[in-house]
């Protein structure tokens, strides 16, 4: 191999095989886009068509109602494929390369709901939609060029489990003692950062399967994959009853990557041969796209606060 090449190839962990997770990324992210609006949509008139539960949480009766309304159906199955196109990516590439590339959902989330509702954003939300892109893109740049893939140790996925056991009692505990003051913004973070558990135990199942590895722990992973799943898509509706949909899917896309790729930069050790500079430039760009995501939902014209 030539010398110029050879010395190109070892600055770019990922291999060419690798980089296939990139567009798979991208084409689930306009599935989660165009998913969210519609069952946006959904929950709305359920909610509009029964008593309001702003800040109480949807009830039994109306999660049933849902699946009699066809825009929320259809919601549903979209975010089903986006959810495999993110699976593939997974499987391809490195969590924290593939992750944050879902950030392009909140511009055409953004996009569709203001033209479908004919709501303007204001420059304020434009601007925190700016950060939490922009803030995400730089990151996954970086990522792309700085990150490895590596074998997940027993011991780091019993770490990663017990955490999420604390995050998911932290999450019920604080839904039961506070859900008559709770609003679109908790929903959307807490969602955000169970979905980010989901996306890490996802890459861990798969990876295991492929191997044959299929044993108590990687049931386990099944297990707390599925409950991370439920409680995150029941907060994800109740956001929905309580915020935009741009919202919603700027903190989906933004703090489940960012958990995610915290996982994978502390427990999986995804960025152990980043420059010092690399992980400097996490921390920044991590910090505005999560602050945007508190002033879109601080400004945003439909955000109920």
């Amino acid at each position: 191999m030539d010398p110029d090449l050879s010395e190109l190839t070892e600055l770019i962990p990922l291999d060419p095989t690798q980089f296939i997770g990139i567009p798979l990324a991208l084409v689930g992210a306009v599935f989660l886009s165009l998913g969210a609006q519609f069952q946006h949509r959904g929950v709305v008139k359920v909610e509009a068509n029964t008593a309001d539960t702003l800040g109480k949480g949807l009830s039994g009766r109306q999660l049933a109602l849902l699946l009699a309304r066809p825009s929320w159906v259809l919601g549903t199955l979209m975010l089903g494929l986006a959810i495999a196109f993110q699976l593939s990516s997974l499987y391809f590439a490195p969590l924290i390369v593939v992750q944050p590339l879902g950030a392009l959902a909140l511009v055409i989330t953004s996009i569709l709901n203001s033209r479908l509702n004919h709501v303007s954003l204001n420059r304020r939300s434009v601007m925190a939609i700016v950060m939490c892109v922009g803030g995400v893109f730089v990151f996954v740049g970086v990522a792309a060029f700085t990150a490895v893939d590596k074998p997940v140790q027993a011991r780091q996925l019993i770490t990663i489990l017990i955490i999420l056991a604390v995050v998911l009692t932290a999450a019920a505990i604080t839904f039961a003692l506070f859900r008559q003051r709770i609003r679109a913004v908790f929903y959307v973070l807490m969602a955000g950062v169970l979905y980010g558990f989901v996306a890490t135990l996802a890459k861990v199942v798969l990876a295991r399967v492929d191997q044959g590895d299929f044993e108590w722990l990687t049931l386990l992973c099944v297990v707390a994959l599925l409950a991370a799943t439920a409680l995150g898509a029941y907060f994800v509706q109740n956001a929905y009853a309580s915020g935009p949909p741009d919202l919603v899917i700027a903190g989906l896309t933004v703090v489940d990557p960012m958990v995610a790729v915290l996982i994978g930069i502390v427990v999986l050790d995804e960025a152990s041969q980043a420059p010092p500079w690399a992980i400097v430039t996490f921390v920044i760009t991590g910090a505005v796209a999560i602050w945007g995501v508190f002033l879109l939902a601080k400004n945003h014209p439909q955000t109920r606060l």
